[in-house]
Parts: structure tokens; sequence; C-alpha cells
């Protein structure tokens, strides 16, 4: 099952935001196909919805940029800025008490293994 756009768009920031966390700086076909990855292909992060959402990152000063040159080819890499670096923390946190949430309005009983 992969999951709707209308699901990830609202979880987006965030998990770009975390990706970044984790991997200290990326390109975004690796943050695509990383994700794609972890998730067994549930989530698919389309080019159209991942760079305007690294646009208004960069905007709102929460990720830095650095080319790169391959050849003749220019990579962009993005990384967390200092504030981005704290506001991951945010809305992971933000995140997880709305998933919290959503399980107890929607009766979602947690599966214990």
């Amino acid at each position: 099952m992969i999951y709707s756009s209308e699901l990830i768009k609202g979880t987006l920031k965030t998990i770009v935001l975390k990706m970044l966390e984790d991997n200290t700086r990326m390109y975004g076909y690796e943050m695509t196909q990383r994700v794609k990855e972890l998730t067994h292909e549930k989530i698919q992060i389309t080019e159209g919805a991942l760079y305007p959402t690294l646009h208004v990152l960069e905007e709102d000063g929460l990720v830095t940029t650095e080319l790169e040159y391959i050849g003749k080819r220019a990579r962009k890499y993005y990384s967390l800025s200092p504030q981005g670096k704290t506001k991951t923390k945010e809305k992971v946190s933000e995140l997880a008490d709305f998933m919290d949430t959503m399980k107890f309005l929607l009766d979602i009983k947690t599966q214990s293994a």
C-alpha cells in the first residue's frame, strides 16, 4: 500500500528535516530514494512535492545549501542550519503527539508485539 499524497503533504517538512538530521547532508533525489527504501515504498515523495518544500525550508532559514560539481553537473546538497536542528526536534515531537491524538480520536488500539 502506498500512502496518499494527501497524507504525505502534511508531514513532508517533518520527513525532510528528520532525513537531514539523520544523514547530515543530502541531495533531493537521494532523499526521495532513502524515504522510499526506509518505508518499503509506502511513502514515495515526488520531485514536484519535495523541491518546493526544500525551497520553503531554505527561505525559512531551516536548511542551507551547498553546490558540488561532479564533472560538469552541479548537485545541490541540503543540510540543517542550527535553527533547523531545533525546529526538527519540535516538528518530530509535534507529529508524534498528533499521531497519539489521532489514535485516540479514531479509537485505534496499539498493536502489541
